[in-house]
């Protein structure tokens, strides 16, 4: 099942593997994934390809500085029939949510999402209404250096399990998407390979993954070792850990493993943790970019002075 989707969005998505895991990667562990990258290297596409792959509702939000919260979420609506206040769900009322572009709205309208991606509800006007399950919110949003951007807020981008960059494809892809999506849009031809509730079994043979106490006592250790790194004035929450575990156990189910080794949460690190860490000044967080590749680093060098569990020999 993981294989058909993989394949499915990735007959769409050319020459971007890691893209592809890492999408699958965020929908089996009940995460939420953010698509970081310039305009036109695939962002949306990534996000309509795995969307269009599960037989499931989508919606398509396109952030504006003009949405309204409202927009998202719903808003209540007076009956003049009934003589009551009636609830009209937002777009936000979907399996997977495109968030196309999310910081080009502002703030008070990224804040909309928060509620629904951290307890799978939302609440207006004082009664929650529940998200549909599964829930998956992919989002795309342009490098801050861009024209008519809003940074995310720190609680926005620690709710989101995973960022990732889609990057400039090889040579060799792109001239095979000029031959192939000159008069065909590949997404056209996309047909769902997996329903809701195989998507669903898909979450639960995921969590069945084994997590050995050693293992879950590394990935606290990495976490602890941004928190106290002089270089940071902003390290790993607890969310993080926990969500770089949940992700672990899908990396290792993919894998063929009903365990997780240390691989599997050094593979995850960067994707991980590295959006919710702020760098100093000192060390580069002046700019967006460097500020960036300097987390990057830091965190490989966490990866490498935190003791790595070794299985005992039986």
């Amino acid at each position: 099942m993981t294989g058909r989707i993989t394949d499915a969005v990735g007959s769409v998505i050319d020459g971007k593997p890691d893209a592809v895991r890492s999408a699958l990667v965020c929908l089996l562990a009940e995460g939420h994934l953010l698509i970081e990258d310039v305009p036109g290297v695939g962002k949306t596409m990534l996000a309509r390809a795995l969307a269009a792959s599960v037989d499931a509702t989508v919606r398509r939000i396109q952030f504006t500085p003009d949405l309204l919260p409202g927009d998202v979420t719903g808003v209540s609506v007076f009956n003049p029939l009934e003589r009551e206040f009636e609830f009209k769900p937002g777009a936000i009322f979907a399996n997977i949510v495109i968030a196309d572009e999310i910081n080009r709205s502002s703030p008070k309208t990224q804040s909309a999402l928060l509620e629904a991606m951290e307890e799978h509800q939302v609440t207006v006007d004082g009664h929650s209404h529940p998200l549909p399950d599964p829930f998956l919110v992919v989002a795309t949003q342009n490098p801050l250096e861009m024209e008519g951007t809003y940074a995310l807020p720190e609680a926005q981008r620690d709710r989101f399990m995973m960022r990732i960059s889609m990057g400039y494809p090889d040579a060799r892809s792109e001239a095979l998407m000029l031959r192939q999506r000159d008069t065909v849009n590949p997404l056209e031809a996309l047909r769902a390979v997996a329903s809701a509730a195989e998507v669903s079994r898909l979450v639960a043979w995921a969590r069945a993954v084994h997590v050995a106490p050693t293992i879950e006592d590394y990935a606290v250790a990495l976490a602890h070792a941004t928190r106290a790194h002089s270089d940071l004035r902003l390290g790993a929450s607890p969310r993080a850990t926990l969500q770089l575990v949940r992700a672990a156990k899908v990396w290792a189910a993919l894998d063929g493993r009903e365990f997780v080794i240390p691989d599997d949460i050094t593979a995850l690190l960067v994707q991980v943790f590295a959006h919710r860490l702020i760098p100093t000044r000192a060390a580069g967080g002046s700019r967006v970019r460097s500020g960036a590749d300097a987390v990057t680093l830091i965190l490989e060098r966490i990866a490498q002075s935190v003791r790595v569990p070794i299985a005992a020999r039986p």
